[in-house]
């Protein structure tokens, strides 16, 4: 997971907001009212919390394809 520290623009800092976010969001509360309840009131803290993709799921399976291929070339060269 790759969540900024702080805000790209004003510096505040949310990461430590972004668990109780997902969590809320995710048991299917509005991500409008789970913004409100965390006190996050501006827009570009908002837009860093709403944009955040997590990237590592994206990138594992490339790892695990790139580490097989390898141990297919170790065998081959035994």
């Amino acid at each position: 997971m790759l969540v900024p520290v702080r805000c790209f623009t004003c510096g505040n800092l949310i990461a430590d907001k972004y668990d109780d976010y997902q969590t809320k969001v995710k048991a299917g509360e509005d991500p409008q009212e789970v913004l409100n309840d965390l006190g996050i009131a501006r827009y570009c803290c908002r837009r860093m919390l709403l944009t955040t993709v997590e990237t590592i799921q994206q990138v594992i399976p490339f790892y695990e394809s790139i580490e097989k291929r390898k141990q297919e070339v170790l065998a081959e060269l035994d």
